[in-house]
């Protein structure tokens, strides 16, 4: 992207005698009144009584006062627009400012200081002489826009030309004459012939005002010299160099009639191509639809405004007080411009064998990206990654083998110290009476509450309570028996322990919960006791360690599987990118392959109409040969 250039220049004031009949309308014209411009070397700001006024200073690329010459105007603004024309590039300079403001003297010039046109022709038919490696073919022409309607300048009664639009040779007037030129003599003629056609007229502000806006259009065409070894293309830039008519305020022209009728419509498409620059001066995302359409001068221009071309604008105006309203629109339009962007591109049309030249090359360079290092690596990659992938399936698989291993594991250990417990337990609560040597062992380990019937001890007494219908048992039994409740049951008898007698042979019979065989000691209990203890304490460690175990093959798979699916996102990432570069690939070599039928067809249709200029050029020589042949003959018959 490329910004336009743009320059102001101011004329030199002109005299106070001018002011005539009308001089309510010019008071003080060209005298130096209370606001002035002040102007630097790339600055101008509006003085109001020596004091800056504010919102009124600009800033361009370059500011020339009215000392200032066109070849200078030209050397720092145009030159350059020149010498990328030569090299391929789209150019467009144009003069925009109000009326008398010295834009046709700035494009055309006068014979001591010539202007921007004639010294951009002369500059590309030296530019052109300098290239030696190749051959050029300049064509030129000229039309002017007068009230909306496309004039040609090189031919008399060509009136009202369309404009027509192709993807070959884009936006074109029709019917416009084209001269092919070989040298600036030529050229400058051809210049005179149609400033001698251009509408011209008279108005309170100019004698010799400009009534529409001129185009001069110089197409250049380039080849090299040995094409067919070097296979190079063909080179067609274009040239517009703009005159554009000055806006025009009624009361200060005095224009009415005709006057007043090219007065609105040089308005109307200076307004719209002010409409234009404003739209394209805007953010990307607030611009709207830009009208070129609405004016043929924009319709035309469209290319040279935010389109394939570089674009330098001279902005003219005028340093008097009563202008100052005209010079600030001025400056404001310029300032607008300056932020408008071209993209400017070298255009060619491709020979076949440029055209075959650089498909090989483009075709060796997609098929060096799909079959180079870099899809070789991609291909190892993939390949380790996929190793990767399959070493960490399978220690995945081990370690969920070890882990249901260890887990097993532990529930059998669990299940054998839960069967330990219950054992022990057992042992130390369910002790036979067959243990003890004597009874009288098992009496210490009696007590008086046990819930086991005696073995042996039968109470008896000589004289008990016969009668049913008494009972010794009071009404209010209490809680604990006391000695006084013990006298009552007793009816006041006092048990002889000497009475009481052991009953032989009398077993008592197994309650319900003393139904498991009572196993004898092989070991002391003490000893068992301590080597069931040393068995559950090395238990629990065992079991203590496979939880450990089992914690850590469970972080390792954890960590295995986080790998795996890293993994899996980078083959998968790596798959995806490789199609996609392939893809890509592949459409770029499928558009350049449609772009080369289009380019073989468009140089077919060039062979054509090359072919057809040649014949028509050859028939021009011979009937031009003939003329002369005749003239000679007939200057030989003359006595």
């Amino acid at each position: 992207m490329e910004k336009i250039s743009v320059a102001v220049r101011f004329r030199p004031p002109k005299p106070s005698v001018d002011a005539d009949a009308d001089s309510s309308s010019f008071s003080g014209g060209g005298a130096v009144g209370n606001r002035e411009w002040r102007i630097d070397d790339s600055g101008i700001s509006l003085l109001h009584r020596a004091v800056p006024v504010p919102g009124t200073s600009f800033v361009f690329d370059h500011v020339f006062n009215e000392s200032v010459t066109n070849a200078r105007i030209y050397g720092l603004l145009v030159r350059s627009l020149i010498r990328a024309a030569v090299d391929g590039f789209n150019g467009t300079a144009f003069a925009y400012g109000q009326t008398s403001s010295g834009k046709t003297f700035t494009m055309n010039g006068s014979g001591a200081d010539p202007g921007i046109i004639p010294l951009a022709v002369r500059d590309i038919f030296d530019t052109a002489a300098e290239a030696a490696d190749r051959v050029f073919l300049i064509r030129v022409s000229y039309m002017e826009i007068y009230n909306e309607e496309i004039n040609d300048l090189l031919t008399l009664g060509s009136e009202k030309l369309p404009i027509h639009e192709s993807l070959e040779r884009g936006v074109y007037v029709s019917g416009l004459r084209e001269e092919i030129v070989n040298n600036a003599e030529q050229v400058l003629q051809l210049l005179e012939l149609g400033e001698a056609n251009r509408h011209f007229g008279e108005t309170n502000m100019n004698v010799r005002s400009s009534r529409s806006h001129t185009i001069f259009r110089m197409v250049i065409e380039s080849s090299a010299k040995h094409q067919t070894n070097s296979g190079d293309a063909i080179r067609v830039s274009i040239l517009n160099l703009v005159d554009l008519a000055g806006s025009e305020r009624i009361p200060k022209t005095g224009a009415d009639g005709v006057r007043l009728k090219e007065g609105k419509h040089i308005n109307k498409s200076l307004m719209i191509l002010g409409n234009v620059i404003n739209k394209l001066s805007e953010n990307g995302k607030q611009r709207g639809h830009i009208p070129y359409r609405d004016s043929k001068l924009t319709r035309i221009l469209q290319s040279a405004l935010g389109g394939n071309a570089k674009t330098s604008i001279i902005c003219t105006a005028a340093p008097e007080e009563i202008h100052i309203e005209e010079t600030r629109g001025t400056l404001q339009f310029a300032s607008r411009a300056k932020c408008v962007s071209n993209c400017a591109q070298v255009n060619e049309i491709l020979t076949d064998a440029a055209l075959l030249k650089r498909q090989k090359l483009e075709i060796e360079e997609l098929r060096k990206k799909l079959q180079g290092s870099h899809s070789e690596d991609l291909e190892q990659l993939i390949l380790k990654q996929r190793n990767d992938m399959h070493k960490s399936e399978l220690e995945r698989d081990r370690l969920a083998m070890e882990l249901e291993e260890e887990r097993r594991l532990r529930e059998t250990l669990e299940h054998r110290l839960a069967k330990q417990k219950m054992s022990q337990n057992h042992n130390n609560t369910d002790i036979s009476v067959e243990q003890f040597a004597d009874s009288s062992q098992l009496d210490i380990l009696k007590t008086p509450d046990s819930k086991r019937t005696p073995d042996g001890f039968v109470a008896s007494r000589s004289h008990y309570l016969k009668d049913a219908e008494f009972c010794p048992i009071p009404e209010n039994l209490g809680s604990v028996a006391d000695e006084d409740l013990w006298m009552q049951l007793n009816k006041g008898c006092i048990t002889d322990l000497d009475m009481l007698e052991m009953t032989s042979d009398f077993k008592c019979p197994p309650s319900p919960e003393d139904t498991t065989a009572v196993v004898p000691l092989e070991e002391p209990i003490d000893v068992r006791c301590l080597r069931l203890e040393t068995a559950c304490s090395s238990d629990r460690q065992q079991l203590e360690d496979s939880k450990a175990r089992c914690t850590t093959l469970e972080k390792e798979l954890e960590l295995l599987k986080e790998e795996n699916s890293s993994l899996r996102q980078e083959l998968s990432k790596s798959k995806h990118d490789t199609d996609h570069e392939k893809e890509g690939l592949l459409k770029e070599l499928e558009t350049e392959k449609y772009k080369m039928e289009e380019l073989k067809q468009d140089i077919r249709l060039f062979r054509q109409a090359f072919s057809q200029r040649q014949g028509h050029l050859t028939s021009l020589y011979t009937k031009s040969k003939a003329i002369v042949e005749n003239c000679k003959a007939s200057r030989v018959a003359l006595p």
